[in-house]
């Protein structure tokens, strides 16, 4: 029996044996058959649900490849710093939302971006506690590689002059050696960051409700997440207790691949609802750290070309080792010398794979992000079969900070998913929330236009050359995403047998200048066959 038709709509299937109908039958959460109206209509049986969609544009369901889920849900309860024009409005902003906190309870935040405030300086601990002096104070950077603290934090984390330097990271100090607030990467982030409560498993399922709700709200079906392993184990008791609405990838850090290769576990492993991705590994920093590792320096700092965060000796063991054990890799490189590296050891690990049979498609390594690329590497992604995974929203909000520290040459082909595309890379895109905002429709008008929603920096946007079509933008979050998770086969497109995971907008966005994008609204999201948001819920 047929579950669920929906007829008069302008329904963009991407599958090119028929790529626009008008209805759409679904039976057992998929895809059972497309056509006109006047074919699909009579499919019906007396318990099938039949929705007008009076002219609304189906997609297929937009998938987010690159997200940091357990975060994102935590940062719905946290102080927001995007957008904060100076230090002394981030301050205030902490220091309002600290008054409703309650006392003994850290406050945390996270969007701050030092390049963008009008100091142009990383703030200090002293600027914090001229407002916050008596309770920890945590905030995480909008790249999310360096934390600003206040010094009830450093004294809690004993953080003074004598602290000990922290292997691939930095904590900052002034002249005197007195640690100055900003911890950056990792390392020396956790000095105090683990310090801070962790939520038991279910209070994060219940935080990432809310977000789920959040992400259907935005025509989100499906994420491939980035955090830890305690992510996980919240999303298994969403899907313990039936609430889990997203189809998720989750990616393994590498502090916990060991556990996962003596189980025997191999990508894939699980369901169309949670599945294993890759083993994750950093390879650098980021650019709103200045820690993005680079061949030159960095404009202004002639000392400074980033940090690397797992160089290539040890990286080459984790990749071939979780290769040869059913294991892909992902790694973030957004410094041309960090993905030069990556592919270095990925060209290895390719010849390690052809020497055992493994096709290339049974080991679907990614690169996150690839901000910048040198020119004798551009055309290596496409040489070796790697997936470009990319966030074009980061090309808009960063584009001041990489003029400012990267340059005209090395901006070229800086966040240029065009570069790729042309080559022949499948792409897949995502907005690596919250260190940038969530929704894939801001994303797709990233791509096309290459502007801030304000229209900055011009008509033609940020290095134009580096702009892609609709096509190829929608495509990105939709069937690369598909490919990245190895679930092209039903996923990515609207076609029989596909999972009925769709996403409803108000207008055409193939039919509409770039700057319109932004004015389209999501009428409903659909994952499985069920209505996730929307009007047809009732």
């Amino acid at each position: 029996m047929i579950d669920t038709i929906l007829y008069n709509a302008n329904v963009i299937t991407l599958d090119e044996r028929h790529a626009r109908v008008t209805a759409l039958a679904i039976r057992d959460g998929k895809i059972a058959a497309l056509g006109s109206n006047a074919e699909i209509l009579p499919l019906a049986s007396p318990g099938t649900r039949k929705h007008d969609m009076h002219g609304a544009v189906i997609m297929p369901g937009l998938t987010d490849a690159h997200v940091h889920w357990k975060w994102t849900s935590e940062s719905l309860h946290q102080v927001d710093l995007y957008g904060t024009r100076n230090i002394r409005e981030a301050v205030e902003r902490v220091a309002a939302h600290a008054a409703a906190v309650p006392a003994g309870e850290w406050i945390r935040g996270y969007g701050w971006s030092q390049d963008t405030w009008a100091e142009h300086r990383f703030p200090t601990a002293a600027e914090l506690d001229a407002l916050i002096p008596d309770r920890p104070v945590f905030l995480r950077s909008r790249s999310g590689h360096a934390a600003w603290v206040n010094s009830v934090a450093l004294r809690m984390a004993n953080i003074d002059a004598h602290t000990p330097d922290v292997v691939e990271a930095e904590i900052q100090r002034d002249a005197s050696g007195s640690p100055t607030g900003i911890l950056i990467e990792w390392n020396a982030m956790l000095l105090v960051e683990g310090l801070i409560p962790v939520p038991t498993p279910e209070q994060t399922a219940d935080q990432m409700r809310k977000a789920q709700g959040m992400a259907h709200a935005l025509g989100v079906t499906g994420i491939h997440d980035f955090d830890n392993q305690d992510c996980l184990n919240a999303l298994q008791i969403m899907r313990e207790r039936g609430d889990l609405g997203l189809r998720v990838l989750k990616q393994i850090n590498k502090g916990f691949i060991d556990s996962l290769l003596h189980m025997g576990l191999r990508t894939g492993f699980g369901d169309d609802w949670l599945r294993l991705g890759n083993l994750k590994i950093f390879a650098d920093g980021a650019i709103g750290a200045h820690s993005a590792y680079m061949f030159e320096p960095y404009i202004g700092e002639p000392d400074n070309t980033g940090i690397v965060v797992v160089g290539k000796e040890e990286m080459l063991e984790l990749i071939s080792r979780a290769s040869a054990n059913g294991f892909a890799s992902t790694v973030h490189a957004i410094g041309d010398r960090a993905v030069h590296d990556v592919l270095d050891v990925m060209e290895q690990v390719r010849a390690e794979e052809t020497a055992r049979r493994i096709p290339r498609d049974k080991r679907r390594h990614r690169i996150e992000h690839v901000q910048v690329i040198h020119p004798m590497d551009v055309n290596r992604l496409a040489e070796l079969d790697i997936i470009a995974s990319m966030q074009p929203i980061h090309a808009t909000s960063d584009y001041p900070i990489a003029d400012a520290v990267w340059g005209d040459e090395r901006c070229k082909l800086a966040y240029n998913p065009r570069a790729q595309l042309d080559r022949g890379v499948t792409v897949c895109f995502g907005s690596d929330s919250p260190c940038d905002v969530f929704g894939s429709l801001r994303g797709i008008h990233a791509a096309v236009t290459r502007r801030r929603t304000d229209g900055t920096p011009g008509v033609d946007g940020w290095y134009p050359e580096a702009r892609i079509s609709i096509d190829e933008a929608i495509k990105g979050y939709t069937m690369g995403a598909a490919y990245a998770a190895g679930m092209e086969d039903r996923l990515g497109k609207i076609a029989p047998g596909y999972l009925a995971d769709l996403t409803v907008v108000d207008r055409d966005l193939y039919a509409i200048p770039g700057d319109e994008l932004l004015d389209v609204n999501v009428c409903g999201t659909m994952v499985g066959g069920v209505w996730r948001y929307g009007e047809w819920m009732r």
